[in-house]
């Protein structure tokens, strides 16, 4: 054989852009380890800050606004701040495996379910049923009307109409899976359930005061209006016990349509507006592998609380529950600090200005909305 085939056939020397690549691959376990350890330490530092906060400011003038702030808050915050370090680093990509967002939220509302007793929402009776039902359609409707008009993006509609008529980030989670959303949509939406959420922590309960709202108006009122649970769980009892009862029994009515609203947003993109934009229709095989299955964990965690609380009763249930709620509490702490961790600024810059009027207006008219269906639906309901 001549020398310049032996040449020919010999193994080409590795370059360096080879060898970063072959490094990389064979450090990516390890990356996903470090960037669960970073996950992890962060989270530990939020539960820790929304536990110690309030005792730190307890008796000065910022009790009421250290008090009132949760978890979700800490959590991005200091996911966004680790963002940026990571960032800077260089390293942030390659930790970025760990950074599973929609898992650890799809567990922590798995397990929140089971909080969800179906028979403490028929309490409430015809009124605060049909009170979800109703808001949630008609704010629904209006912010994705309102999204159409000034030309958002079909996915990041969804999630918007879906955070603001139901119950914010979750069902922001839920819609995000139904249509398959980018993860800065997501994150996007998120921001903006927790910016609107906090002021109306204050504002509903200060309001109601004004209005001189009996406590089942004001607690259908808030528990219909502001867009995270622990933050309803907060307004309300700022407002008083009564109104709390209400509260969560209407936030309860409006998470149990999460499962309705996604089956209904998977239909709606996959028949109609992908076919708009050219792709063929779907089998009812696909509707099925699209359709966020974690709906369905909830629903049935639900289901098995509302007869394990039957049977045992609601005294001896309460401990148990206790601890799956804390568990749900952990998984979402995790999720909201992913969620800073994976944000990208160009998400953000791509949506503009048009998805923040939206949503406002939105809230505005989940207020009104809300406040006139409440007046309507428990103006006879005592406690």
């Amino acid at each position: 054989m001549s020398t310049s085939a032996t040449a020919k056939n010999a193994p080409r020397p590795a370059s360096l852009e080879d060898s970063v690549v072959q490094t990389g691959s064979r450090l990516g376990p390890l990356y996903t380890v470090v960037g669960l350890v970073v996950l992890l330490a962060l989270a530990w530092a939020a539960r820790e800050l929304s536990a110690d906060v309030p005792v730190w400011f307890e008796g000065t003038a910022l009790e009421g606004v250290a008090g009132a702030i949760e978890y979700p808050v800490y959590a991005i915050a200091l996911g966004l701040l680790g963002n940026l370090v990571l960032s800077l680093a260089g390293v942030r990509d390659r930790l970025a495996a760990a950074f599973r967002t929609e898992l650890f939220i799809k567990l922590g509302l798995v397990l929140l379910g089971a909080t969800i007793n179906f028979a403490t929402i028929t309490k409430a009776g015809g009124p605060g049923i049909l009170q979800a039902v109703l808001l949630i359609t008609l704010v629904f409707g209006f912010t994705w009307w309102l999204g159409g008009r000034l030309g958002v993006d079909a996915k990041l509609r969804a999630l918007l109409s879906s955070a603001v008529s139901i119950c914010g980030v979750s069902a922001a989670i839920s819609a995000a899976g139904a249509v398959q959303a980018k993860r800065e949509q997501l994150a996007y939406a998120a921001s903006l359930v927790i910016l609107f959420a906090l002021p109306s922590i204050f504002v509903l309960p200060w309001l109601a005061d004004v209005l001189n709202l009996t406590p089942a108006v004001a607690g259908a009122w808030i528990g219909g209006n502001i867009d995270t649970t622990a933050a309803v769980t907060a307004s309300a009892a700022i407002a008083g016990d009564d109104v709390l009862k209400i509260a969560a029994i209407v936030k309860a009515s409006q998470n149990v349509l999460i499962g309705v609203v996604a089956f209904l947003l998977t239909a709606y993109f996959a028949f109609k507006v992908e076919r708009t934009e050219g792709a063929a229709a779907p089998k009812a095989s696909e509707l099925w592998t699209r359709f966020p299955k974690f709906v369905l964990g909830f629903i049935l965690a639900s289901a098995i609380a509302t007869v394990y609380v039957g049977n045992v009763g609601a005294d001896a249930a309460a401990p148990d529950l206790a601890v799956i709620k804390a568990l749900s509490t952990v998984f979402f702490i995790i999720a909201f600090v992913s969620i800073g961790l994976e944000f990208r600024l160009s998400g953000v810059r791509e949506a503009g200005w048009r998805p923040l009027v939206v949503f406002g207006s939105a809230a505005v008219f989940n207020l009104v909305a809300g406040l006139a269906l409440a007046s309507l639906l428990f103006a006879h309901v005592t406690l």
